[in-house]
Order: C-alpha cells, then structure tokens, then sequence
C-alpha cells in the first residue's frame, strides 16, 4: 500500500468485518485492473515466446547459493578496503619515507635473515604438529578398535540374553494376568462407585428440594394461620361492641318501664282517693 500510494484505515483493516472488506477492495482494484491490462498484452505473445522464458528453479539453486556467498564476501571486502583507504594518508606518508629513503645491503640482509629464520620456526612447528596429528589419528584408530570390539561383545551378550528365558517368566505372567483381571475389577468397581455415588447426589437434591418445599409450605401456612388470628380478633372485637351496645339499649327501656309503672301507681293511687 505504501509503495503503490493507497490509503488504507488500518483500525478497519484489524476489525475484519465488512468495512476491512471496503478497505481491502482498494487494493484489490488496483491490482485487478493490472491485470487486465496484462492480460491484454499476454494475448499478443505466441506460445513460443513465452517458452522462452520458462526455466527450470532446482538447477539454479545452486547458482543463487553462489550469489549470495559472493554478495556477503563482497560487502566484507568493501568494507576492509573501505578502512584500509581511511588509512591511506597516514600509510602514503610512510611509504614515501620509506622510498626516499636510500637502500642499505647490510640491513636488507638482516631483516631478510630474520624473516628465513621466522619462517623456518613455522615450518619446524607445523611439522611437529603434524607429527602429533599423525600419533593422535593413531590412537583415536585404537580406541575406535576397542570400542567396536566391546559393541560387538554386548551386542552378542544381549542376543543370549534375549534368547535365554529366565526362570521366573512364568511366574511373571501369571501375575500380570492377575493384575489385568484386579485392573478389569477395579474399573468396574470404580465405574459402579461413581454412579452411586452420583445417585446420591441426586437424592440429596431431591432431599433437599423436598426440605425446602416442605419449609415453605410450613412457611405459608404460619402466615395463613396469623392472618386468621388476626380476623378473628377483629371480629370478636366487633361482637362485644355490638353486645355492650345491645345493653345499654336494654337499659334504656328498663328505665322507662319503671317510669310508666310509677305513672300508672299514682293514676291508680289518685283515683281511689
């Protein structure tokens, strides 16, 4: 996107959604119209030209590996030669000393004597070293001797040991058919204590769905019997209003009787007089 200049919302490209989809289908037209216009263009092209440019990768492999070796010494070489030529104004000036300078046989054949013994050091030192590769090389051959004779040796102590059968295979056999028959046994025992176990679970649910229903019910049937106590307090309290209220009226009528009765005593005391 950057190097084909598309402007692309990448929060909508990381929603993967239908707006990713809007964003992608900028790319994909660039590309498609691309190729169309290839297309176009391949159409003209016979066959034989294009068998020119088919070629086969796996011989080439080689080559690329080759490549990418000289590209890396390359780059190494560039970079030595890329010091070395920082170095060349100090080194020009030592070299144009050296040259002025005038050339004297006698030191030229010291330092040239030096340089041959140096030399004839390394060359007596290499040869040593070769000599102790040489006696080296011959033990490690030893020891790779006797190794293989000790592998050949527990390879045929393993083969009697595996043709020999011991004496208490037998035994070991029975036993493991026991064990497979205890292992079968203790599956099945283990099979039937799990569904009992989940048995028991489920009949403490109930259980416990059974208490809790029952504690409700009870629950209820406390506030039914408060709510009738309740009613039947109100109404015995409206009963002994209504009787406190009859005797008064009994008492009222009480009174006036009496007050007829005396009337009727005078009228009677009046007319015998």
């Amino acid at each position: 996107a950057t190097k084909a200049h598309i402007k692309l919302n990448t929060k909508k490209l990381y929603q993967a959604d239908g707006y990713a989809v809007k964003e992608l289908l900028k790319v994909t037209s660039v590309l498609y119209g691309a190729m169309n216009t290839k297309g176009v263009e391949r159409a003209d092209v016979s066959e034989e030209d294009s068998s020119k440019f088919k070629f086969d990768l796996g011989s080439k492999i080689a080559d690329l590996k080759a490549a990418r070796q000289l590209a890396s010494e390359i780059t190494s070489k560039g970079a030595s030669l890329y010091d070395l030529l920082g170095k060349e104004v100090e080194l020009r000036e030592a070299r144009t000393e050296s040259i002025a300078r005038p050339l004297e046989i006698n030191e030229a054949e010291k330092v040239m004597k030096i340089a041959i013994d140096c030399v004839l050091e390394q060359v007596q030192k290499t040869k040593g070293m070769l000599n102790n590769v040489a006696l080296d090389e011959a033990n490690l051959e030893a020891k790779i001797e006797k190794r293989k004779l000790e592998l050949e040796r527990s390879q045929k102590r393993l083969q009697t040991l595996q043709s020999v059968r011991p004496a208490f295979m037998d035994e070991y056999e029975k036993i493991e058919e026991q064990l497979q028959k205890q292992y079968s046994s203790y599956l099945e025992k283990f099979h039937n204590l799990t569904y009992m176990e989940q048995l028991l679970d489920e009949h403490r649910r109930t259980e416990q769905e059974m208490f809790e229903e029952a504690a409700n019910m009870l629950r209820l049937m406390q506030n039914r019997l408060k709510e009738e106590e309740q009613r039947l307090l109100k109404s015995g309290n409206n009963d002994d209003s209504d009787i406190e209220i009859q005797e008064d009226e009994g008492s009222d009528s009480e009174v006036e009787d009496r007050q007829i009765m005396k009337q009727r005593s005078t009228t009677e005391t009046l007319l015998q007089g």
